[in-house]
C-alpha cells in the first residue's frame, strides 16, 4: 500500500464488496454496498426508523450506537450488537445512562450518535437538549453501564465526534456550532480538553466553500482515521434547492499534529444522494456519514452512513485510492490551510 493507518489494526471480518462493474477510470472511488440499506424501516417495537448511527469493532464482533426515531416522534440512541457489521440485534430499550452515582440521567432526547474507542474506553457522543440542541457524551467499557459525562458545550451545537487518541496529552473533539433551528449555517470547529469536564482551545478547522455541494454548511461525520498522509475525515456538506437540503459526503485529509491546519479537501463529493433509499424517505436526499471501519492489513475502509433519515447503507473504498482522489481533486483556501486560531 501508498499509504498506511497509523495505530491501525488488523480487520479480516470488516465488510467487503468489491467495485461493481461498469466502475470506470477516474470514477470517485467509493462505492455502495448493493444489498443497501441494511437497516430498514420499523426494526423495533416502537422505533419507526434508524439511522445516523455509528458502529465499532468489538470482542468478536461489533458493537453500535444508533439514532432510533421512536414512534411518537422523539429520537434516542439504541444499542446494538452484530457479527458482520451488517445484520444487526437491537435492543428494545434505550441505552440506560446513568451518572457518576449510578442513578438513572436520561436526557430529554438524543440523536445522532458517534462512537470511538480510546485506550480501551468507548466514548459515545450525541446532540441533546440542555436548553437548547448541544452535544451529550457517555463513556462506558462493557457496553453495559454507560456513564455520562459533562456536557462539553453550551447550547448550541451539533455534530461532534471525537479524535481517536489523545493529541498533546487532550482528548479532541469536533462540532459544529449552530442555533435552535434547522441550522443555514455551519463551520466545522475543534476543541481540547484534558479531562472530558473543561473544554478550551477552540480552533476553527473549515466552513462551508463555494462547491455547490458544501455551499450552505458543513459537519463532522466519521471518526478522523490516522493515517501516515494526516487524519482522514469523511463529513457532510449540504447546499440548498429549490426544494430543500441536500447532504452529501465529502473528504478530507487534517494535519496529523495539528489537525485544525487542513491539508487537502476534495472539492468534489465523494458520496451524493443517488439511490432511492438516499433520494426518499422522511427526508429527501440525505447521504450522512457517522462511523468508518478500517483494515490495516488490505487498506479497506467501510463507511457507515444514514440515508433520507430513514435507512442505514454502507459505502466502500481503500485507503490508497480515497487519500489519492482528494489529494487529486483538492482544493484548500487561506483560512482552512492556517492553524485556526483567531
Amino acid at each position: 500500500m501508498k499509504y498506511s493507518f497509523l495505530n491501525g489494526t488488523s480487520l479480516p471480518g470488516i465488510p467487503w464488496q468489491d467495485k461493481p462493474a461498469g466502475f470506470r477510470e477516474g470514477d470517485i472511488p467509493l462505492w455502495r454496498y448493493t444489498e443497501n440499506p441494511i437497516i430498514k424501516r420499523n426494526p423495533i417495537p416502537g422505533v419507526a426508523r434508524i439511522f445516523n448511527s455509528a458502529v465499532v469493532p468489538y470482542e468478536d464482533g461489533y458493537v453500535g450506537v444508533f439514532r432510533g426515531e421512536q414512534t411518537n416522534g422523539i429520537p434516542f440512541v439504541y444499542f446494538g450488537r452484530s457479527k458482520d457489521a451488517i445484520h444487526w440485534d437491537f435492543d428494545q430499550d434505550k441505552i440506560p445512562f446513568v451518572d457518576e452515582n449510578g442513578e438513572p440521567a436520561i436526557p430529554a432526547y438524543a440523536y445522532d450518535p458517534r462512537l470511538v474507542n480510546i485506550d480501551g474506553v468507548y466514548y459515545a457522543i450525541w446532540c441533546q437538549d440542555a436548553c437548547g440542541a448541544t452535544i451529550g457524551m457517555a463513556r462506558t467499557t462493557d457496553f453495559k453501564t454507560w456513564t455520562r459525562l459533562e456536557n462539553p458545550f453550551l447550547p448550541f451545537n451539533r455534530n461532534s465526534v471525537m479524535f481517536p487518541r489523545k493529541l498533546h496529552g487532550n482528548y479532541v473533539l469536533l462540532s459544529r456550532p449552530s442555533d435552535s433551528g434547522h441550522t443555514p449555517f455551519g463551520d466545522i470547529f475543534l476543541s481540547e480538553s484534558p479531562d472530558l469536564t473543561y473544554w478550551g482551545r477552540h480552533r476553527h478547522v473549515m466552513g462551508k466553500a463555494p462547491e455547490w455541494w458544501e455551499s450552505v454548511k458543513i459537519g463532522a461525520g466519521a471518526a478522523p482515521i490516522e493515517t501516515s498522509e494526516g487524519w482522514l475525515l469523511f463529513y457532510h456538506g449540504v447546499t440548498g434547492t429549490c426544494n430543500g437540503f441536500v447532504y452529501s459526503i465529502g473528504g478530507a485529509i487534517l494535519d496529523i499534529d495539528e489537525p485544525s491546519r487542513v491539508k487537502y479537501r476534495c472539492s468534489t463529493f465523494l458520496l451524493t444522494p443517488e439511490e432511492w433509499y438516499e433520494e426518499r424517505g422522511f427526508v429527501p436526499n440525505v447521504c450522512f456519514p457517522c462511523a468508518a471501519l478500517t483494515d490495516a492489513d488490505t487498506g479497506r475502509i467501510a463507511l457507515y452512513y444514514g440515508s433520507a433519515d430513514s435507512y442505514v447503507s454502507v459505502a466502500f473504498t481503500t485507503l490508497d485510492e480515497i487519500v489519492d482522489y482528494i489529494k487529486d481533486h483538492s482544493v484548500v483556501r487561506p483560512d482552512d490551510a492556517e492553524i485556526g486560531k483567531h
